[in-house]
């Protein structure tokens, strides 16, 4: 039974794997240049990466961006630096995506059989290695790929506190969890919230409110262990806590201001950073507060500002953004091609439909099961504020397969008995 378990897994992800592969060299052939197609933050996490390798200070460019981005990602790209020197091929880049998108795909596998039972487990493993969504985001130099890893080890650690019976066992398990989510932070930091927005929903909801309680403390001790270096160096750089980056007044400004759209335009950066720059002729000379501290305070004010001052846009633009984060194809034109909207509308709609299906059967099983849709619901209410896009929403698609596929599974052992 092992043997036969081992095998599947091991042909389940050499196809996972080499999907991904062919991806990667298929996208990086039509480019001309690496990161021409309209992801800026790739660029960022390139040369963060060969920052960390070459062992320079830790900054984007200038020290006005000493905590542009959390290090997680780049520290992962930092070795093929090392070891293929300052201009290594991009490929190298996406092939490490591949790889880690891979282990997303083992993580959707052991969920689904852990919840569901051996069956589920390998149709939910199936669905993500040829999930077209979860392919892209693991050939592109973007954080979705470790995100995503990281994001399943949380999830399923957590399940693995949940179900141990033995007191200790889950508490090391919660505490991982807690380090787990604490690395997905790192790698992508808008996922900060979503523990202690998890354990306070759990609490105020559960019926086991006070193993809940004992659980989330653990969970929430591993977070913040992982993130107290990050919180210490950013600390002795700014002078102030910065619980992830300096960015998070600009994509708040971006989704929060007159030209706001849903989707993100950093064009205003410069103009505000200029505006910025002019008023430090008038600042004191003692006013040591640094430059990107400042401007990121100053966008925080300008759109929460407009906020308050425009309500009723700021509903519309959450409607837009609801739709754009679960769009039945690509937003953007360039993607629109009727292929490639086929292709995900084809693969989207079926398992978001079985996933919500799982979600309302599976409500009553208890807190594993809950945690498969609770990213979806989090990723929701972060985007509709935020800028939104379908690129948002592909790691929470990994919870649903694994919802999807209990559907699925349920499904097929009932014909089996029949």
């Amino acid at each position: 039974m092992y043997s036969h378990a081992a095998k599947h897994l091991a042909v389940l992800l050499t196809v996972a794997l080499a999907l991904r592969l062919a991806a990667g060299w298929w996208w990086q052939a039509r480019l001309g240049d690496p990161f021409a197609f309209g992801f800026g933050d790739s660029t960022s996490y390139w040369e963060l990466g060969r920052t960390i390798a070459e062992g320079r200070p830790y900054q984007y460019g200038s020290p006005d961006a000493r905590v542009f981005r959390t290090p997680g990602y780049p520290i992962l790209l930092a070795p093929i630096f090392l070891l293929a020197g300052p201009q290594p091929p991009v490929l190298w880049g996406r092939a490490l995506g591949a790889v880690l998108g891979t282990l997303a795909v083992a993580g959707v596998c052991w969920l689904g059989r852990r919840l569901f039972g051996d069956r589920s487990g390998w149709i939910a493993g199936w669905i993500a290695a040829a999930y077209p969504g979860a392919i892209a985001t693991s050939v592109l130099v973007l954080s979705e790929a470790p995100f995503a890893a990281l994001m399943l080890a949380h999830l399923g650690l957590w399940t693995g506190a949940w179900q141990a019976t033995r007191a200790k066992r889950a508490a090391a398990l919660a505490t991982g969890a807690g380090l787990a989510a604490g690395a997905a932070t790192l790698v992508r930091p808008s996922w900060l919230l979503f523990v202690p927005a998890a354990v306070v929903l759990a609490v105020a909801l559960g019926h086991a409110r006070r193993r809940h309680l004992a659980l989330g403390a653990c969970v929430l001790a591993g977070l913040v262990a992982a993130m107290t270096p990050w919180w210490v160096r950013n600390a002795q750089v700014t002078g102030h806590f910065v619980p992830t980056t300096l960015q998070v007044g600009a994509s708040l400004y971006d989704g929060l201001h007159p030209d706001a759209t849903g989707a993100s335009s950093m064009e205003f950066v410069a103009q505000l950073e200029s505006s910025e720059r002019w008023l430090d002729q008038y600042r004191a000379p003692d006013d040591s507060e640094p430059f990107e501290y400042r401007l990121d305070r100053r966008f925080r004010r300008e759109a929460l500002c407009w906020a308050r001052s425009n309500p009723g846009r700021v509903a519309w633009l959450a409607v837009v953004k609801f739709q754009r984060t679960w769009n039945i194809w690509p937003n953007e034109p360039s993607l629109s091609s009727w292929p490639v909207r086929l292709a995900v509308l084809g693969s989207y709609v079926p398992v978001l439909v079985l996933g919500i299906l799982g979600a309302v059967r599976s409500i009553r099983l208890g807190w594993p099961y809950v945690l498969c849709w609770l990213p979806a619901v989090y990723f929701t209410g972060l985007h509709v504020v935020f800028v939104s896009s379908i690129r948002y929403r592909q790691p929470a698609m990994l919870g649903l397969i694994v919802l999807a596929a209990g559907v699925l599974g349920t499904r097929n052992r009932r014909k089996d008995e029949g």
